[in-house]
């Protein structure tokens, strides 16, 4: 290539990239989304929250199971003033959003996903997914890859695998899930206020307490026991093996709900380049009850 089509060239790539950060600009400028449609007509609630200036990046949260997007309001308010948009959505049958009658599989969980980040129009975005929500982002990056995804964070991870099989002994016994779904169908307010002190720690106020249970039970019946079904049986040790995008696993040593040898720590290890970081004395509900350091680890991975 002589110096004239090396020069041409080099405009050619330089009007291209400024084409695309002013679309990205311009992006950033719309309007906050509050609903999104999903291709089989489901609403979904969606909190979109803005710095001030031009953000520094987009982290997009995903509550855990049972869970609606209040769940992030600690970080999206601390992350917005450190100069990112912060997006939350609530999932089909979750909180604000609405509920279908059906489509509680991972399939549709991940389109749902897709949906959300498609109508931000924005560049790529930071997933950040705690608990059973590791596994749609999962699924989310080999159904739709990650062409959108900057980066992956995944906190209390329910994956890879809990089930027990020949090549997964240490999950736990199909009877289990069975006896746990009929104690949700039958008594999912009784359930809650016996697991809600291991979800958080003794220090925790009990307004604070009273509160994540109250988040809990605006779920609808349906979405809590298909989530719990398919959250329990679904295997994503391919998926998490197929991810090629940078990932943090942020996991609580005190974690009942998810302990950590069953999941967080399998979960790195099949990520390629993944990066583990052990929040010591820290429990399922880590978000609130180490919400300052996760905050900063956040802003670190996401401002890289």
């Amino acid at each position: 290539m002589d110096r004239r089509a090396f020069f041409a060239a080099s405009a050619s790539a330089a009007a291209l990239a400024g084409a695309f950060a002013a679309t990205a600009d311009a992006a950033d400028r719309r309007p906050p989304v509050s609903r999104v449609k999903t291709r089989d007509g489901a609403e979904l609630f969606v909190r979109d929250w803005r710095p001030a200036g031009p953000p520094r990046g987009t982290l997009l949260f995903m509550a855990g199971w049972t869970l609606p997007s209040d769940f992030w309001g600690v970080q999206m308010a601390d992350l917005t003033q450190r100069g990112f948009r912060c997006v939350a959505y609530d999932r089909r049958g979750h909180g604000r959003s609405g509920d279908p009658g059906g489509g509680y599989d991972y399939d549709h969980l991940t389109d749902d996903l897709a949906a959300v980040i498609a109508g931000l129009g924005a560049g790529k975005v930071t997933l950040v997914a705690h608990s059973m929500a590791a596994g749609e982002a999962a699924r989310y990056l080999t159904r739709h890859g990650d062409r959108r995804v900057a980066g992956l964070v995944l906190i209390g991870a329910t994956t890879p695998f809990l089930l027990r099989t020949d090549d997964n002994p240490r999950g736990l016994p199909a009877a289990a899930f069975e006896g746990l779904r009929q104690r949700l169908l039958l008594d999912f307010p009784g359930w809650i206020a016996e697991n809600a002190a291991p979800f958080f720690t003794p220090q925790t106020p009990a307004e604070t307490i009273a509160w994540g249970k109250a988040l809990m039970l605006q779920v609808s019946r349906q979405a809590m026991l298909d989530c719990s079904r398919i959250s329990g049986l679904t295997d994503f040790r391919p998926d998490l093996k197929a991810i090629r995008v940078p990932t943090l696993v942020i996991h609580g040593d005190k974690d009942a709900s998810a302990p950590l040898p069953l999941t967080g720590q399998p979960t790195a290890a099949l990520i390629p380049g993944a990066r583990l970081a052990v929040y010591e004395g820290a429990p399922h509900g880590l978000p609130i009850t180490h919400a300052a350091r996760l905050n900063d680890d956040l802003a670190a991975f996401a401002g890289a």
